[in-house]
């Protein structure tokens, strides 16, 4: 991202931050939003969340403007509105700062599962080759692998191991990202694939404790009308919880034609 004003910056949409349709991969565009605002605020995030309006195709020159509504002093409430060539598609609203005030541990505990090096590569379909998944690492933790969904229902909990090779510093952009995983944990419990269209996402930050792995652990809720819902718990390697996320998600049965 580079920014080309007192409160605008802009990116252009390339194959590493593109779904496997040619566009803007929904996680992005929180993520660059997030980055806009934490250095308009000079202020972490806490939490914030996106509404998706409409798409940036690929090649695109995407427009991040951020309002900083309220200063406070230990909370900043701001929002970032993204165009992509004049046209909205993307609100982003969020609180940023810090507090005093912590327990000694979280309410909630990491799953059991296997290291990454124990746990096997995800491969992704042809399909995925000229996007985003292209340059991540993930590791399936919890659930099936592509090739094992097979139109048998499974659990509705599932978990990646997953990072950004060459990226180092854990950022609430870089969780953002992982937390758009929630819709692809759709297709676990149906045992078929599905395409699903964010609506919304929202990242919950708790803390940003280094690690190389992040492990995405999903929730899937209910699927009714369309419309499904799930969350998603984000914890490092050492087990500590570093952010939520929810999304809900326009789903419709995978139609290879359509990409």
């Amino acid at each position: 991202m580079e920014r080309t004003g007192e409160a605008t910056w802009s990116f252009e949409v390339t194959e590493r931050v593109i779904t496997p349709g040619n566009l803007l991969f929904g996680g992005c565009g929180l993520a660059s939003a997030l980055v806009a605002l934490e250095e308009a605020s000079g202020r972490p995030t806490i939490w914030a969340t996106a509404q998706y309006l409409s798409y940036a195709p690929l090649g695109a020159t995407v427009t991040v403007k951020t309002d900083l509504a309220v200063v406070g002093g230990h909370v900043t409430q701001a929002r970032a509105t993204t165009f992509a060539e004049d046209r909205e598609i993307l609100t982003v609203n969020g609180a940023f700062g810090t507090g005093d005030l912590t327990a000694p541990t979280p309410w909630v505990t990491m799953p059991t599962v296997k290291s990454p090096e124990e746990c096997r590569e995800r491969i992704m379909p042809e399909r995925f080759s000229r996007s985003i998944f292209h340059h991540l690492d993930a590791r399936i933790a919890l659930g099936r692998p592509f090739e094992q969904i097979d139109g048998t229902p499974g659990p509705p909990v599932s978990a990646l191991w997953s990072r950004v090779p060459g990226h180092f510093d854990l950022s609430a952009a870089t969780l953002a990202i992982f937390g758009d995983y929630v819709a692809g944990g759709l297709s676990q419990p149906l045992g078929f694939s599905t395409m699903g269209r964010s609506l919304d996402n929202t990242i919950r930050i708790v803390t940003l404790e280094p690690t190389d792995w992040v492990l995405t652990e999903i929730h899937m809720h209910a699927l009714s009308g369309g419309f499904a819902q799930g969350t998603a718990f984000m914890w490092s390697e050492s087990g500590t919880l570093l952010a939520t996320a929810s999304q809900s998600i326009a789903a419709r049965v995978w139609d290879p034609s359509t990409i």
